[in-house]
């Protein structure tokens, strides 16, 4: 009997899918991009069938999965050529969290509305002077001793989709007051609060998301806004950062695979003397290659997803790391070599191929870079000293 790495249930998500994303494909997501705004539309229908919110319990309007199932969902998107980057961080981190640390009060006012679409919520964490180093994250939050309510402030960077959000999750520090030292905590932030501001970020990168940079001027806010336990924000903030890496995985697995069958399907068509080009080695094993590499990279992802669904952080966080730089590489790889099969016709409008070129290199460097994660491994796997 031939085991099932996927089930039936997900093998017909995957077609369902690869179904809706094949009725908005590439040139929906191009044409959202010159248009300047977002893919609304497809987001809108993609909520209604339930998709957005297939990780999201039962009981606040979810679909009852876990990231298994919204990594199918991304990566099948991805792979019609219409990825949705706010999966990434809507339901995949910020519904994460709330569902796993939220009050009661906080489930039922945000989880409906992130499974259904009708509300969206950016995520902020990286700010100008702190990227990976989280540790040095300056955002601060205290108490005002009268109302007992929060006053936060700080800057972010490279927040993405806030001009879609309705409240960004900030991740800010607060005094312990046995120690003195600042301790992570995640707050709801609404977009519309006073001293909250945000000033977009000129891209090269082509996007239908567009990127910002926050600056919180001692924004106001109740006692109730902070997720989870003051005490645990280090905890609640990786329970996060872990479906965030699996899902940059799926987006980028996706990425890599609508760029592939576009060589491929170019490869089996052109022909330059009397058979396809499909036919040499010097083409065919290069795109061999790169099937094979994301078919690995799904592998690892798959596994991590699992992991993280079954409860187990500490596996689910080396397994979330090593697919993520697995599916950037490959996607990189890949992308490259549609791209260079098609020659010049990989550089036209009419083939969609070369805005790829700087896409694929998101994998590498968000939402933590490919050297970061080889010092994850190198410390927490190898057992090798740090050199920071």
């Amino acid at each position: 009997m031939t085991p099932q790495i996927e089930t039936d249930e997900h093998k017909a998500l995957r077609a369902a899918v690869a179904a809706l994303g094949a009725k908005y494909g590439r040139d929906y997501i191009t044409r959202t991009i010159a248009e300047g705004r977002h893919p609304t539309e497809l987001w809108q229908e993609a909520g209604k069938l339930g998709y957005l919110g297939v990780n999201l319990p039962e009981e606040h309007g979810g679909g009852g999965g876990g990231i298994t199932e919204l990594s199918i969902v991304l990566e099948e998107l991805g792979a019609a050529g219409s990825p949705l980057l706010m999966l990434v961080v809507s339901p995949a981190i910020c519904g994460t969290v709330i569902a796993r640390f939220g009050t009661e009060d906080q489930k039922r006012a945000w989880l409906p509305g992130l499974s259904d679409g009708s509300l969206l919520m950016a995520f902020g964490i990286t700010e100008p002077d702190a990227g990976s180093n989280s540790h040095r994250i300056t955002t601060t939050a205290r108490r005002d001793p009268d109302t007992g309510d929060w006053l936060l402030s700080g800057r972010k960077v490279f927040i993405s989709g806030v001009d879609m959000a309705d409240a960004v999750l900030i991740v800010g520090r607060t005094e312990d007051a046995r120690t003195g030292r600042l301790k992570p905590c995640l707050f709801i932030v609404p977009t519309d609060a006073e001293g909250f501001r945000k000033h977009p970020i000129d891209m090269e990168l082509q996007a239908a998301e567009k990127q910002f940079e926050l600056t919180l001027d001692d924004v106001r806010l109740p006692a109730d806004a902070l997720v989870g336990d003051e005490d645990a924000g280090l905890l609640q903030l990786f329970a996060g950062l872990n479906p965030e890496r699996i899902m940059t995985a799926a987006f980028a697995i996706g990425m890599g695979r609508y760029a592939l069958s576009k060589a491929i399907e170019y490869a089996r068509d052109r022909a330059v003397w009397k058979t396809p080009i499909g036919a040499h080695q010097a083409i065919a094993h290069p795109l061999a290659q790169a099937h094979i590499d994301l078919e690995l990279a799904r592998l690892m992802m798959q596994k991590a997803a699992q992991l993280y669904d079954a409860g187990d952080d500490v596996g689910a966080g080396e397994a979330a790391n090593m697919a993520k730089y697995a599916a950037g590489e490959a996607c990189v790889r890949a992308v490259d070599q549609a791209v260079h099969t098609l020659g010049g016709n990989g550089l036209t409008r009419e083939f969609g191929l070369a805005s790829l070129i700087t896409a694929a290199r998101v994998a590498r460097i968000a939402p933590v870079s490919r050297e970061m994660i080889l010092n994850y491994v190198s410390h927490q796997t190898l057992g090798l000293p740090k050199s920071y």
